[in-house]
């Protein structure tokens, strides 16, 4: 998510380039002119700022991998080149070049996807092995792609082609095709997964219709109108935590919320109603009408929806449960996180709650971050290995195994990797001078 004139102010002086929120929705991470923000967004009345990185400006790309210590970044000033940190050490665990710019990084906890416009690297990301590259996939000159926060099947969504609709579903664990879904007649702009990787959303560029599919046999479930006036620019698909809700933010005013719930039949036989009547003869006479027009009839409209007191900035929206409450969350290029109350039983228009300003800590807890930083174990030697940086220090590991990344940064929880495996890796990630060169390289 590009930023687009960004408001000056005092925590504004680091200007506004992308943000994403983590696979669970519990933390927002944002990129900007002088680094990286990472914020907790457990809480409705406040923002915690959980770290500030600055060993990069102009961050375009920043992804954190749930609430672990990992974080990906891409600046611009560096555009082919994916630098991974654990930022609660201060230390960068591994970094890695590409054969051209990277649009979009995806990741679970079994795998590290890089989309650039024409070719997929999918990385193992216990030890950052490329595992496999998709080349000459369709031109995505957005790096549109989607992949399954489901480590059990790790589903990756991906245009696959850059003048229809066509989604390519790829298993991301077993490194084979699953299917391919012929979703709209226009371009893809939009995709996302459900929590448990069984339903993908889409939208097109005409964003008027929002679609869902079953994973993976790739059959529609569900088919939501946005809107009929215009076209826009579907920015955000999101999923609740339970795929009982589906939101959609765009360049307009509004966001919209769709209940993915079938209608019984059998309810509606024992107490017909005039308006089940009527319905039932428009479903009955939409077999004789164009296609078109007949799966307008079958659309289902929004659930709830919330208007902004913007048009035209880009923003990403998620839906969370808050303090035991679903909210909707909307993360603005205009600087700042509105949150608000979604009834999940009528719906209609949400109520904004809190609304938020990024950056605009102060001069207090920018100190006490600091001090925290000063009482933290000191940064091991940038120069270790990938599992090296992220194990415990009071626990090194043996001569035969290296500990794998762990949600806690340490080594208790982590996987064992045999050392063979760096080795045998396409490249080693000790340090970034043994990269193979760009130019020379197959990937």
């Amino acid at each position: 998510m590009e930023s687009q004139d960004a408001p000056e102010g005092p925590g504004l002086h680091r200007a506004f380039i992308c943000a994403s929120f983590n696979q669970d929705i519990t933390s927002l991470s944002v990129g900007t002119k002088t680094g990286y923000w990472l914020f907790s967004v457990t809480a409705v009345d406040k923002l915690d700022c959980i770290h500030e990185g600055v060993e990069c400006p102009d961050v375009y790309i920043v992804e954190r991998l749930f609430s672990s210590s990992l974080v990906v970044v891409v600046s611009l000033s560096m555009p082919r080149r994916m630098n991974v940190y654990h930022f609660k050490k201060g230390t960068e665990i591994c970094n890695y070049s590409y054969s051209n710019n990277i649009l979009s990084v995806r990741l679970n906890r079994q795998r590290l996807v890089v989309c650039l416009e024409e070719s997929i690297y999918i990385h193992n990301i216990k030890d950052m092995k490329l595992l496999k590259t998709l080349l000459n996939t369709p031109t995505n000159p957005s790096g549109l792609c989607a992949l399954s926060v489901n480590q059990g099947n790790s589903y990756l969504a991906y245009p696959g082609s850059s003048t229809i609709g066509e989604i390519t579903v790829y298993d991301a664990n077993n490194l084979s095709t699953v299917t391919l879904i012929q979703a709209h007649d226009s371009p893809l702009a939009a995709l996302t997964f459900n929590a448990s990787g069984t339903k993908l959303a889409s939208a097109s560029e005409k964003g008027t219709v929002i679609r869902v599919f079953s994973i993976p046999e790739g059959q529609r479930l569900f088919e939501f109108r946005r809107g009929m006036k215009r076209y826009v620019s579907i920015s955000s698909l999101s999923f609740s935590a339970d795929a009982q809700f589906l939101c959609a933010s765009s360049n307009t005013e509004t966001v919209h919320i769709f209940k993915l719930e079938q209608h019984s039949p059998s309810h509606e036989e024992e107490s017909p109603t005039w308006s089940q009547y009527v319905g039932k003869m428009f479903t009955a006479a939409s077999t004789y009408l164009p296609t078109q027009v007949s799966d307008m009839m079958h659309q289902d409209r929004a659930f709830a929806t919330v208007r902004l007191n913007m048009f035209g900035l880009k923003n990403i929206c998620a839906l969370a449960t808050i303090q035991k409450l679903p909210r909707l969350l909307v993360a603005s290029s205009d600087g700042y996180l509105y949150i608000y109350n979604v009834d999940p039983q009528d719906g209609g228009e949400c109520v904004l709650v809190q609304k938020h300003r990024m950056f605009d800590s102060g001069d207090e807890q920018v100190e006490q971050r600091e001090e925290e930083k000063s009482e933290e174990v000191s940064p091991q030697p940038a120069s270790q290995s990938y599992a090296a940086t992220v194990a415990l220090p009071s626990t090194p590991p043996s001569s035969t195994t290296l500990m794998g990344y762990s949600e806690d940064g340490g080594a208790q929880k982590g996987e064992v990797i045999p050392e063979h495996e760096f080795a045998e890796g396409p490249v080693c990630l000790d340090d970034e001078n043994e990269f193979p060169p760009v130019g020379k390289h197959s990937n």
